[in-house]
Order: structure tokens, then C-alpha cells, then sequence
């Protein structure tokens, strides 16, 4: 059977194109050689399940491993400690034979079995007395390991339970118990008051002080991703050059698993498909990379539905990331903060200098488009660029100096007479939602995180395989304006382009509105001041 990318379910490297997880789990067996109790909490979609299969193969021999998941157990079984024990006790001997566990005592097995029968008297001390003596039996540790640990509904049931699993492990010295115990999932249990409803805030507590800290890295990096494109090239030798396919992929994804999976099984599978690229080598460039992210972006997908649903649940979140992504603002990465703490467990953010960053470009051209989607009704900007989207694009190429122009125009016939503050607040605003129906649909866009602030936005626009870098800035004197075309011009370096693009928002009374271009190290600048 050929192997495919896979973005659904389980990975098995016999059948699906991997980074390579040897590395990985060999830190984690470190932890479990130890018989540390921890927690490997990440976002949605980020591989946990899958190396959780893989640490079980990789345990195997040495260890007796119990892979469970709470996903499996219906919420009907959470309502009680008794219904909930028992729906334990059913899940463990369902693994058991299975798995074809033979190293677990008869007896032990028929107590599990009768659980239900005696539903009324299996408790959870009756429960966690039946393990106890499972790993008193057992020739090998035992390694407990529950997968969607989070995804209990009567979280009360719930918290007793990690609770007596809690004390369990404690007296791992006196008595049998666990080798070691993992839990998954995305809520890390130490803060569970985020998953509870508001009439159950009560319940929460924080007695997970025993959890050895998990900070191994969980998203791929450029070299693995190579590794896993060179499997794939043996297969089908494209000729691809690897380690440039890596950097984008890993340039737009930061390694998040999914997308990265996304992407490449989009260039693998629905590229050849298309008359631009007609085979699997033409698909395996930079064009091919960028049009998948372009798929990726603006294709609903587990990702966004979830995002868009913790964004409403959580507004001071949304508020947050608005900030960071519009008017640039800073927040210190101190994960004491809850709302900082929140978005860096859902995946939408990473630590940067000190700093917050969101997680990927990817990541945040969908956090603008869901953002600018919920103003385009009542925006003018929109509607000036959806009228005149036309006009631009040239022999299949993108006029951005005709953009420019004409946005320089529409915002200075409706806008030029508001106050400063306003349109230094949403000037930047304005140009990306007069951008956005110009390309939609074709070419994509990011804004370059390592020069957003206050007062300078670079925006990279990708159409067709061609690239646009576009300075928005703040207009601060002649000489911060040389120094921004100089620091443009180095830009533009680093993207191998010889035309750059500069929209200054100048405030000045006497300011003189129009478009030059400015020679500047070797590099072509058009500017527009607005």
C-alpha cells in the first residue's frame, strides 16, 4: 500500500508520510522511566494522539501500558462515581483483551468485568483497590496512559477522580500503584476552571502539584519536516530541492502539525490536479507551497471552527489578539496572566523575546480574515476595493503601485478630515480591507510579525506565485522616514526582490499627498502618502 499525508485520525508510519518520532519519544520515556506523573497538554490537532500510539509501541517491551481515552466513555457515564467506575472498569478490560495483554491476572479481569453487574457497589475506592492490586501482579510497571483527559461533561465526577488518582500515585512508595501516569489533552487539568460552566466554578481546585512539567517540543521543526519530504521523495523523486520545501512549510506553519500535514497533502494530492501545475514536480515549488497555503486559509476547516467558537466564548481573548494584530500592541509572555495562559493552551500564541507573538502566519491571515469579515458590510474601504477590483490586475499581474493610488484617493476623499487619532488607530485597517476583495480569492496575504508595532507594519502579499512587500507606517519625520526606506530596502533583500511598496499615513497640516519612487540602496520604492 502506498503511503499518503494524513490529517485525519491516527498516523503509523507504515502507512502515512511522518516525521520521524524516535527523538521525541525518547525524551518522553525519560520521564516514564523516572515514573513521573505528567500531563501533555497542547492545542487541537496537534499530534498528541498519535504519539501517544507511538510512546505505547516504544514502551512496550519494557513496560505494561494501559492506553485509555475519556473520548470513548459517553457523558451519560459521568453522572455518578458508581456509573463512572464502572464505565472505567468496562474500558480498561475492552483494552485488555484487545490488546491481547496476557500478563494481566485472571482474577483481576473478572472483578473488572463484574463492575457493572454490581454497579450499585463499585465505587471509586473500590475501583482504584482492583488497580492496586493489578500492579502488584504484574510483572512489569505499569504505565497508565488517558487520552482526552478533558472531555468529561459532569466535571465533579471528574475532579474526584483525578483526585483519588492523585492520592493513588502519592503512596506509590507505601503500596502497588501506576509506574507512571500520562493524561492528554488540550485543557491542562492544573486549569481546569476554564472547561467548567459557571454553576460548577465551585468544584475547582488545584491539586495537581505532583505533575512533572512537560516541555518537550511537540511541533516539527524545518530539519524534521525535511526528513519526512525525503521519505516521500524516494517514493516519488520530484526532484523537489527539500530544504527550501521545508523552510517555507515551516515559515507558515511554525511546525504545527496539522497545517504542516495540510499543506502537504494539498501539493501531493489536489495540485496535479490543476492544469497550472499538471504533475506532482511542478507542484513541489515555492508556487505550489503558496498556493496551498492560500487553500489553507480560506477553507473552513477543525482549526478555524474551533477558533471561531473560543473567540466568542472568550471575548477578552478576541480583544487581545485584536490589539496585537491591528495596532501592534505588546503584551509581556507571563503565562500567570489567564487570558495569556488561555491563548497560549489553544495554540494561537507563542512566546517571542519576551514577547507575545501569535503562533503562525497561517494562523494569523485567518485570525485577519475573521476579523476584517466582521466589518466588511458597513465598511466603505471594502466597497471602494470590491468596485475597483478590476482595474488592477494586468496581463494576470497585480498593479500594487495602481493600488496604492487608488486607495491613496478613496482615503483621502472619505477620511481626510477625521481626526488624527482615529486614522492613526485604523488607517492601517482601512488599507487591508480595500486590499482584501482585490485578491481574494487568488493571491493571499501576512503581515510580517518582526516588524509589526505601533508605528510599522510590513505586509507580504502573495498573487500568483509573486510576491508584494508593502511598508505601512506612521509618518515620523523626514529622517524616520529615510531610516524606514532603508530598513525596506533590506527587506526586500531578504525576499530576493528589487520593488518595494510604502504607504506612509502622514498627519502633517502641510503635508503633500501623491506617489514617488525613491531609489534607496539598490532597491525601487514607490510611496504613497495619505
Amino acid at each position: 500500500m502506498q503511503k499518503y499525508f494524513n490529517i485525519t485520525g491516527l498516523c503509523y508510519p507504515e502507512k502515512h508520510y511522518m516525521v520521524d518520532l524516535t527523538e521525541r519519544l525518547g525524551k518522553i520515556k525519560k520521564l516514564v522511566d523516572r515514573g513521573e506523573y505528567f500531563v501533555i497538554n497542547r492545542a487541537r490537532q496537534y499530534g498528541k494522539t498519535t504519539t501517544l500510539k507511538g510512546l505505547e509501541r516504544y514502551l512496550q517491551s519494557e513496560y505494561m501500558v494501559l492506553p485509555l481515552s475519556f473520548q470513548k466513555i459517553s457523558s451519560a457515564k459521568f453522572e455518578t462515581e458508581f456509573i463512572f467506575s464502572a464505565a472505567f472498569a468496562e474500558m480498561l478490560v475492552r483494552v485488555i483483551k484487545r490488546k491481547g495483554i496476557d500478563r494481566v491476572d485472571r482474577q483481576i479481569i473478572k472483578e473488572l468485568e463484574e463492575a457493572g453487574e454490581k454497579q450499585e457497589e463499585f465505587d471509586l475506592m473500590r475501583l482504584f483497590h482492583i488497580l492496586s492490586n493489578m500492579c502488584f501482579l504484574s510483572k512489569q510497571p505499569v504505565v497508565l496512559i488517558i487520552d482526552e483527559v478533558d472531555s468529561a461533561s459532569n466535571n465533579q465526577v471528574f475532579l474526584d477522580f483525578l483526585a483519588q488518582l492523585r492520592e493513588f500515585y502519592l503512596e506509590k512508595e507505601e503500596i502497588p500503584v501506576f509506574h507512571s501516569v500520562i493524561l492528554a489533552g488540550v485543557y491542562d487539568i492544573k486549569n481546569l476552571k476554564l472547561k467548567l460552566r459557571p454553576e460548577e466554578e465551585h468544584h475547582y481546585n488545584s491539586p495537581w502539584n505532583i505533575a512533572a512539567e512537560f516541555n518537550i517540543e511537540m511541533s516539527f521543526s524545518a530539519e524534521e519536516i525535511e526528513g519526512m519530504l525525503g521519505e516521500y521523495e524516494k517514493e516519488y523523486q520530484t526532484g523537489m530541492d527539500r530544504k527550501e520545501m521545508a523552510g517555507l512549510l515551516y515559515d507558515y506553519t511554525s511546525g504545527y502539525p496539522y497545517m504542516v500535514s495540510w499543506l502537504c497533502k494539498y501539493i501531493d494530492e489536489s495540485l496535479p490536479e490543476k492544469k497550472e501545475y499538471l504533475d506532482k514536480k511542478m507542484a513541489w515549488t515555492k508556487e505550489g507551497v503558496l498556493e496551498a497555503v492560500k487553500a489553507l486559509v480560506n477553507k473552513p476547516n477543525t482549526l478555524t471552527d474551533d477558533m471561531v467558537k473560543k473567540l466568542a466564548d472568550y471575548p477578552e481573548l478576541k480583544q487581545m489578539l485584536r490589539n496585537i494584530l491591528f495596532y501592534g500592541e505588546e503584551y509581556p509572555y507571563n503565562l500567570l496572566h489567564s487570558i495569556i495562559y488561555m491563548a497560549s493552551m489553544f495554540g494561537y500564541i507563542k512566546e517571542k523575546e519576551g514577547h507575545v507573538e501569535v503562533a503562525n502566519r497561517i494562523m494569523e491571515t485567518q485570525l485577519y480574515n475573521l476579523f476584517l469579515s466582521e466589518e466588511l458590510i458597513h465598511s466603505k474601504s471594502y466597497k471602494a476595493g470590491m468596485l475597483e477590483r478590476n482595474q488592477f490586475i494586468k496581463n494576470g499581474n497585480l498593479d500594487m503601485e495602481l493600488v496604492l493610488k487608488k486607495f491613496m484617493e478613496h482615503f483621502t476623499e472619505v477620511y481626510g478630515d477625521s481626526k488624527e487619532s482615529f486614522l492613526e488607530e485604523n488607517g492601517r485597517r482601512f488599507f487591508l480591507l480595500y486590499l482584501k476583495p482585490i485578491i481574494n480569492g487568488v493571491g493571499n496575504y501576512y503581515i510580517e510579525a518582526r516588524t509589526r508595532n505601533q508605528k510599522r507594519t510590513d505586509i507580504i502579499v502573495d498573487y500568483k506565485g509573486k510576491q508584494y512587500v508593502i511598508e505601512m507606517k506612521i509618518w515620523r519625520g523626514e529622517e524616520y522616514n529615510q531610516r524606514g526606506e532603508g530598513q525596506l530596502a533590506e527587506y526586500l533583500e531578504y525576499y530576493q526582490l528589487e520593488k518595494g511598496y510604502l504607504l506612509s499615513f502622514n498627519f502633517n497640516q502641510k503635508k503633500t499627498i501623491g506617489i514617488k519612487e525613491i531609489h534607496c540602496n539598490g532597491k525601487t520604492i514607490v510611496e504613497a502618502v495619505v
